[in-house]
C-alpha cells in the first residue's frame, strides 16, 4: 500500500514525517541496490569466472599441451597458485573506489580515476591471453599478471559497500556479492561441458582455449560498462540529487565514521597489525579461502574420481555450486535480520569440515561422496561470504585488506595439497582442509563469545547506545566507548 508523503515546515526547513522519512530512505536504497549490485556482482561472477577456469582447463587438455603431461600434477599446482602469490598483498590499505588492484590504489590518489580504470583493463586483456600461452613460462605469466591487478578486488568492494549501506544492510549485499562466486562455478561447469560437447571442427582451437575466450571476452565488455555506470563515492557521484546525496552521507555516519574522504588513519593500520580480533578473522579466513583454493581448482578432479567421465564431471560441478549460492544469500539474510554473525561463521565451518571428513572417510560411497561436497561448498562459501561482512565493521581501510591479506595466503596452501600422485584419494589435501575448517570453527565461537563480552561490558561502563547515533570512531576506531561490535 502507497503511504502518502508528509512534510512539515518548521523554521522554514522542509521536514520529513518519520513515516514519510523511512518511505524516503527504503526509495535510496532501492535506487543505490540497482545502481551498484548488478555490476559489482556480475564483476566478480566474471572475475572469478576467469579466475577459476583453470580447474576445468585441466580436464581439456592443458597440461598436456603446455605442461608436458604434467604426472604428477606438480607443474598444474605452481600455475594456478602463481596467481595467489600475487594476489596476496600483504600491505594494510586499499582504495575506496571498488574494482582497482594494488597497484591502482596508490596511483590513484595522485593520478586518478583514469588510472585505476587502466590497472583493470589490464586485468582484462590478461585473461583473454591465457588462451595464447604455448608453455609453462607463459602461462605463469598471466597468472601472476592476474593477481597483481586483481589484489584490489576483495577488499576494496567492502569498503565501498560500506559508504553506501549502513551496517544492518552490508551483510546481505556482501553475501549476494559473493554467493556469484558460487555462481561463476556453476556456469563455469556448465560452459565447460558445453565446450567440450559441441565440436568445433578438426582446425578449431583446444578445449581449453576456448573456454578461456569464452569467459574472458564478455569481462572486457562489462569493463566498458563499469568504467562509466558504477557510481563513484555519495559526495561525488552523479547518481544522486542534492536530497538523496545528504540523505546516503547520514547513512554513512549512522553507527560509525571511521576513515573519511581518501584518507586512511595511519593509528587505525597499527592498532589493525596489533589487533588478535583481525588476526584470529585472518585465521577463519585462511582455513576457508585454503577450502576455496581446493574447490576452485580440483573439484573437477576430484568429482572425476567418482567414476565419471571428464565431460560429466564438468557438469556434475554445477549443483553444488548452485546450493552454496543459495544456502550462502539465505545465511547473509539471517545474519542481517538477527545482527549476529560468529555462530553463523562457526556452523557453516563445521559444515565444511564435516563434508571433508565423509570423503576421507567413506572412500567407496559415491552417493555419500558426492553429498559431501554439497556441504564442502556450502560451508565454504556460506563462511568466506559472512566472514568479510563481519570483519568490516572494524578499522575498515586498516583492516580488510590485513585480514584478507592473511586468508589468500591459504589460498596458495589450497592449491598445493592436491598432487596428481595422491589421487584417487587425495587424503592429504582432505585432512589438511577438515582440520583448518575445523580450527576456523572453534576461531569463529571464540570471537564471537569476545565480541558479546565486550559488548555488555561497554553496556554496564557507558550504556546502552542508540543504534542509529552516530558514533565518532575516526581517532580510537572500533574501541570508541560507543562503539558495539555485531557478534
Amino acid at each position: 500500500m502507497a503511504v502518502e508523503e508528509k512534510v512539515d515546515y518548521h523554521n522554514g526547513k522542509r521536514e520529513l514525517t518519520p513515516l514519510a522519512a523511512v518511505e524516503e530512505e527504503k526509495r535510496l536504497v532501492r535506487k543505490i541496490d540497482r545502481a551498484i549490485l548488478p555490476i559489482t556482482c556480475l564483476l566478480y561472477l566474471l572475475a572469478y569466472l576467469d579466475r577459476s577456469n583453470l580447474g576445468n582447463a585441466r580436464l581439456q587438455g592443458l597440461p598436456e599441451e603446455i605442461l608436458g603431461g604434467d604426472p604428477k600434477g606438480l607443474l598444474y599446482e605452481w600455475v594456478f597458485s602463481a596467481f595467489y602469490f600475487s594476489y596476496a598483498n600483504p600491505i594494510p590499505g586499499t582504495s575506496y573506489r571498488a574494482l582497482k588492484a594494488f597497484p591502482s590504489i596508490l596511483l590513484d590518489s595522485h593520478y586518478g580515476d583514469w588510472m585505476g580504470n587502466l590497472f583493470y583493463f589490464t586485468n582484462l586483456m590478461l585473461t583473454v591471453l591465457q588462451a595464447s600461452a604455448f608453455n609453462l613460462g607463459g602461462i605463469i605469466v598471466c597468472r601472476i599478471g592476474l593477481g597483481v591487478f586483481e589484489a584490489g578486488f576483495g577488499p576494496a568492494i567492502p569498503v565501498y559497500f560500506s559508504l553506501f549501506y549502513t551496517k544492518n544492510e552490508l551483510g546481505l549485499r556482501l553475501g549476494y556479492w559473493f554467493g556469484f562466486a558460487a555462481i561463476a562455478g556453476a556456469f563455469g561447469g556448465l560452459i565447460a561441458f558445453g565446450v567440450q560437447s559441441v565440436h568445433f571442427g578438426p582446425n578449431s582451437e583446444s578445449d581449453w582455449k576456448l573456454l578461456f575466450l569464452i569467459e574472458g571476452i564478455p569481462a572486457i565488455l562489462l569493463g566498458v560498462v563499469t568504467w562509466f555506470a558504477l557510481p563513484n563515492r555519495p559526495e561525488a557521484t552523479h547518481l544522486f540529487n542534492e536530497r538523496e546525496r545528504e540523505l546516503a552521507l547520514e547513512r554513512g555516519a549512522r553507527g560509525t565514521t571511521a576513515d573519511i574522504g581518501l584518507v586512511i588513519n595511519r593509528r587505525h593500520i597499527i592498532a589493525a597489525l596489533t589487533d588478535w580480533r583481525i588476526l584470529a578473522c585472518g585465521t577463519i579466513y585462511f582455513g576457508v579461502n585454503c577450502a576455496l583454493a581446493s574447490i576452485s581448482a580440483f573439484l573437477p578432479t576430484i568429482i572425476k574420481t567418482f567414476g565419471y567421465t571428464n565431460a560429466l564431471a564438468q557438469l556434475l560441478t554445477v549443483p553444488p555450486y548452485v546450493v552454496g549460492a543459495i544456502v550462502l544469500c539465505m545465511t547473509a539474510y539471517a545474519t542481517d535480520r538477527l545482527q549476529s554473525r560468529g555462530l553463523a561463521i562457526a556452523s557453516s565451518c563445521a559444515a565444511g569440515a564435516i563434508g571433508y571428513l565423509l570423503v576421507v572417510l567413506v572412500p567407496s560411497n559415491m552417493h555419500v561422496r558426492y553429498f559431501a561436497v554439497f556441504l564442502i561448498t556450502s560451508g565454504t562459501y556460506t563462511a568466506i561470504g559472512v566472514i568479510i561482512a563481519w570483519c568490516s565493521e572494524t578499522k575498515k581501510a586498516a583492516g580488510i585488506p590485513m585480514f584478507m591479506a592473511i586468508g589468500q595466503c591459504g589460498s596458495v596452501l589450497g592449491a598445493n595439497i592436491y598432487p596428481a600422485s595422491d589421487g584417487p584419494r587425495y587424503l592429504r589435501g582432505f585432512t589438511i582442509t577438515c582440520a583448518l575448517m575445523a580450527w576456523a570453527t572453534v576461531c569463529a565461537v571464540i570471537l564471537y563469545v569476545s565480541y558479546k563480552r565486550d559488548n555488555k561490558r561497554r553496556d554496564e561502563l557507558y550504556g546502552k547506545p542508540d543504534p542509529d547515533a552516530t558514533v565518532d570512531t575516526s581517532e580510537l576506531a572500533d574501541k570508541a566507548p560507543m562503539f558495539r561490535y555485531i557478534p
